[in-house]
Parts: C-alpha cells; sequence; structure tokens
C-alpha cells in the first residue's frame, strides 16, 4: 500500500490550471474563428504585399497597401493585425516592432496604443501558457545564467513582486522574449505578469505607435529610442521599483 501511495503522490500534474486552460483556449479559437471570418468577406485581390516586414522599406510598402483596405474594411484588418501580432509574440518571431508601427501608421496614437497593448499582453500571456507546458528545456538551454539572476530576483522580491515586474517591463533590464518565456518557469503568478504586461508596456508602445505616424521620415530603428526616450523609460521604472527597495531598506 505504501508503495502505491509514493506512486500515486509521484504522479506529474497538468501544469495549467483551469482558468489559464480557458484564457489561452479563447484566444486561440478566436483567432481561428477571426482569420477564416477575415478570408471569407475580404474581397478577391492580389495580396501578395502581404508578409511579415522585415525592415523599413517592407513595412512602408505594407502601409501604402493597407491604408485603403483600413477605410472600408476596418474590422477585417484590424482582426489581422491582431492575429498576427499575437502569433508573432507566441512564438517570439522578430518584427513586433515594425507591428507597432503599423498600428500608429494606420490607426492614430491613441487606437494604436490600445491595439498594440492589447496584443502584446495577448501574445504575452499566450508565450507564458506555452512556455508553461513545454518551455522549461528551452529556457535552461538558451538562458540559464539569466534564468538563475531571474529567479534569484523574483524570490527576493516576492512581497512585492508586481513592482518588480512593472520595472522589468519599463526597461531593458532583461529581454521582454525572455520575461515571458521564464516567468512560469521562475513561478511568477499569471495575475501578477498579466498586470505587469498591460500596464508596463504602455510607454514603449506610446513611443513606437507616435514614430509610426511619421514613418516616411523614420531612417533606422534606432532613431526610435533616444536618449531623453530610455531616460524617461528609466525613470518610470525606477518609480515602479522604489516601494520594493524602500521596504527592504526597512528590514
Amino acid at each position: 500500500m505504501e508503495g502505491r501511495e509514493e506512486i500515486k503522490g509521484s504522479k506529474p500534474s497538468f501544469p495549467l490550471t483551469f482558468w489559464e486552460v480557458a484564457v489561452a483556449s479563447t484566444m486561440v479559437i478566436g483567432i481561428v474563428l477571426g482569420l477564416v471570418g477575415v478570408y471569407l468577406t475580404m474581397p478577391a485581390s492580389d495580396y501578395s504585399f502581404l508578409k511579415l516586414p522585415r525592415n523599413l522599406e517592407d513595412l512602408q510598402i505594407l502601409r501604402d497597401n493597407l491604408e485603403s483596405y483600413t477605410s472600408d474594411y476596418t474590422v477585417q484588418v484590424l482582426v489581422g493585425y491582431c492575429a498576427v501580432y499575437i502569433f508573432m509574440q507566441t512564438f517570439m518571431i522578430p518584427g513586433t516592432v515594425f507591428m507597432s508601427l503599423l498600428a500608429g501608421a494606420l490607426f492614430g496614437v491613441f487606437k494604436g496604443v490600445a491595439l498594440v497593448v492589447f496584443t502584446a499582453t495577448a501574445g504575452a500571456s499566450s508565450c507564458y501558457f506555452l512556455s508553461k507546458l513545454i518551455g522549461r528545456p528551452l529556457v535552461f538551454s538558451l538562458w540559464p545564467d539569466k534564468l538563475s539572476f531571474f529567479q534569484a530576483q523574483v524570490a527576493q522580491r516576492r512581497e512585492r513582486l508586481l513592482n518588480y515586474m512593472l520595472f522589468l517591463r519599463l526597461t531593458p533590464t532583461l529581454p521582454n522574449t525572455f520575461i515571458n518565456v521564464a516567468s512560469p518557469i521562475v513561478d511568477v503568478p499569471y495575475h501578477i505578469f498579466f498586470m505587469a504586461t498591460l500596464i508596463g508596456l504602455i510607454p514603449a508602445a506610446y513611443i513606437t505607435v507616435r514614430a509610426g505616424i511619421a514613418l516616411s521620415e523614420l531612417q533606422s530603428l534606432g532613431d526610435l529610442y533616444d536618449f531623453n526616450s530610455i531616460a524617461t523609460l528609466f525613470l518610470i521604472g525606477v518609480v515602479s521599483v522604489t516601494p520594493t527597495l524602500m521596504s527592504k531598506t526597512k528590514q
């Protein structure tokens, strides 16, 4: 009996909670249905220009072709944009910065920021769930040193973890891709991950979307983040982590 109890107790449990499965399933179903709807409702035309932009020239060509569709088929363009952005973010495909610029070029600052924050948060959440299922070997092989550092920091700041995660989202201390993949590995709760992502991405999204409005004037991606922009992001990040630093000083 004792042997049976040990075997039963060691049986691995499914890594996702019911609500995490529900959120992930809703996003997947929504993307699939959305893309089917776009395919069925868009007019017959030459869509050879539709490809993931890899440079500013590709992005300008995509913007020029999509502008006419955006006014006549706004919902379809929005759904297609969201599906592509979430897919790229989920599977860590480089180029989401071009998608953020495109949001500004097509939809303006306010709508563009809202769209980028929504899709980036949804994509980061999908990446979080995927990593929680199968990402542990990948993270350990690609970023062993970063993972050890991140794990130690999360353990030290457990009581004020939201502040620390906000700091990471607001500053380039750790890459966003790494944060998405490594957070479930180091036991960052999803609700904290979600809130930090939703709020922390707003400043950087605003900078990028605003630049997309004047896309033709942009010479390189290096022009996006000048000294003032980076300094502002760091200042906001320091403010977000200040309560954590103060609590450690008191202790």
